[in-house]
């Protein structure tokens, strides 16, 4: 039995290597805008789409890239109100009433965090969306009801200001 191994100073791996990084150096920014946005990276790094794809699945896979997602300015769709809500939950339970507060649709994302005492007590945090106040403090209790006698206290810090979300950024030479 043979084993066929690529070698990393293989031509094929290096084209590779380099097709992946032209992919994350023209996706790092969003996915084209258009109903079929692997065809059109396709055309920009004159590639398959189809290859393309394989590549993009392959750095999901490996971790290479974390992940592919939507992200909407939910100031532009009327969620004006922004809390983080912080919870000291019990850590035998946390992991599991953490994935609950995170399937809740109100809920954009849902972490668990390590404590910082006497200062910072908290263990999970989970970012709200409303119109308004009174809507985030309504599902504040609708958390604190689901979090039940496994939460000891909370607190909900609410945003001032927009603040830019990016991730690490290659540059063409990197």
């Amino acid at each position: 039995m043979s084993a066929c191994i690529l070698s990393s100073d293989a031509p094929e791996w290096r084209e590779i290597a380099e097709l992946d990084h032209r992919i994350v150096l023209a996706t790092q920014a969003g996915l084209p805008l258009v109903p079929r946005p692997y065809d059109e990276l396709a055309r920009q790094l004159d590639a398959p789409a189809a290859l393309i794809q394989q590549r993009v699945r392959a750095m999901l896979d490996d971790g290479r890239i974390r992940r592919i997602a939507a992200v909407p300015n939910h100031y532009k769709l009327g969620y004006l109100a922004n809390g983080m809500s912080v919870w000291d939950v019990d850590d035998a339970r946390v992991d599991a009433l953490g994935e609950r507060v995170g399937a809740l649709d109100f809920v954009s994302h849902c972490y668990r965090r390590p404590r910082h005492p006497p200062e910072w007590p908290y263990n999970l945090f989970a970012m709200v969306h409303g119109h308004d106040r009174n809507e985030v403090e309504e599902q504040i209790q609708h958390i604190a009801a689901l979090l039940g006698d496994a939460c000891r206290a909370h607190e909900v810090l609410y945003s001032k200001r927009i603040l830019k979300k990016t991730g690490m950024r290659l540059r063409a030479g990197d």
